[in-house]
C-alpha cells in the first residue's frame, strides 16, 4: 500500500473506533458502552485497576500493546508528549504524575480521536493536558520543548518510522527521553498479511523487524537506545481476540499456519535519550 493509502486507512479505522461505531479490536463489531474485553487487554499489557479508575472511563479504548507510563520515570513539572494519543488514556495517566506544574501534549491525526480526547479532558477536569491534530511524522510541536515522549502501539502504523523518530528527537529537550511501547517482528510476515487492511488496523501489517525499529531510533540521533522489555503474544489468546478473528476470517488463514505468524510478533518497550541539541 502507498503512504497516502495507509494514512487514509488508519484515519478511517480509528475514526470509527472513536465514534464507538466499532470496537477497538474489531472494526466490524459493535462497541459496547463498557467493554470487558478492553479491561482484560489493559490488565494484560501492564495497567492496573487503579490506573483505569483514575482517568475518564471512555479514554481507554484498549488500543495499546504496553504501558509506557510505567517505565517513563515521569516527574512533577515535566512536559510530556504522547505520539498518537487516541482518546487520551496515557495522557491522563501522565498528567496525574507531572501535576499542575507539568503539561501533557497529545498529538493524533484522527479528528474524531482529538475531539473525543478533548471531551474526556473536560469531563475529567484536566487543565494540564492539550490535544493537537497532527501527524507524528510532522509534529505540531516546537523544537527542544519536551522532556519526555511516550507512545503506545502507534509508530508501527506510520509508513515512515524513521521520520517519526527524527521528529521526536527534534522536539525533545537535550537530556530528554523517549519511551515507546510497540509491536515489532522477529521475522517477515506473508505478503497476504502485509497487504491486509484488518492486519494494518490491528498493528501487525505495518510492523517492521525489531532490529530495523531499534536502528531507526539510533539513526535519528538517540543515545542509550535499548529494549527495556519484550513480550511474546500468547497464541492461546488469539481465539478470544476479535481483531485476530477478523484477520483470520479476512485472509482465511489455516490454523496450522496461525501459530507461526503469532510467534513472529512481539511487543517491546524501547528507550532512547537525547544527549545533544
Amino acid at each position: 500500500m502507498k503512504e497516502e493509502e495507509i494514512k487514509k486507512l488508519v484515519k478511517e479505522g480509528y475514526g470509527k473506533v472513536a465514534s464507538k461505531k466499532h470496537s477497538c479490536c474489531d472494526p466490524e463489531s459493535v462497541h459496547s458502552q463498557k467493554n470487558d474485553f478492553t479491561e482484560k487487554i489493559s490488565k494484560k499489557i501492564g495497567y492496573t485497576d487503579k490506573d483505569m479508575s483514575s482517568v475518564p472511563e471512555e479514554s481507554n479504548l484498549g488500543l495499546g500493546c504496553g504501558n509506557p507510563i510505567a517505565l517513563a520515570s515521569l516527574e512533577e513539572g515535566d512536559i510530556v508528549l504522547d505520539l498518537g494519543s487516541g482518546a487520551g488514556f496515557d495522557c491522563f495517566l501522565a498528567a496525574n504524575k507531572v501535576g499542575r506544574t507539568g503539561k501533557v501534549i497529545g498529538v493524533d491525526m484522527t479528528p474524531e480521536m482529538v475531539e473525543k480526547a478533548q471531551g474526556n479532558a473536560k469531563k475529567g477536569n484536566y487543565h494540564n493536558v492539550e490535544f493537537r491534530l497532527g501527524e507524528i511524522e510532522k509534529l505540531p510541536v516546537e523544537d527542544n520543548s519536551v522532556d519526555v515522549i511516550i507512545s503506545n502501539c502507534v509508530v508501527n502504523l506510520s509508513p515512515d518510522k524513521k521520520k517519526v523518530f527524527e521528529e521526536s528527537f527534534r522536539v525533545l529537550k537535550p537530556g530528554g527521553s523517549l519511551m515507546v511501547s510497540d509491536i515489532v517482528l522477529l521475522k517477515d510476515l506473508p505478503d497476504s498479511i502485509k497487504n491486509s487492511s484488518h492486519a494494518y488496523i490491528n498493528c501487525i501489517a505495518g510492523a517492521v523487524q525489531k532490529n530495523e525499529y531499534i536502528g531507526a531510533i539510533k539513526e535519528a540521533g538517540f543515545s542509550e537506545v535499548k529494549i527495556i522489555d519484550e513480550v511474546s503474544l500468547p497464541f492461546e489468546s488469539m481465539g478470544n481476540d476479535p481483531g485476530a478473528k477478523a484477520i483470520i476470517e479476512d485472509l482465511n488463514i489455516p490454523v496450522e499456519k496461525l501459530e507461526g505468524i503469532v510467534n513472529a510478533v512481539v511487543s517491546i518497550k524501547a528507550y532512547g535519550k537525547k544527549v545533544s541539541s
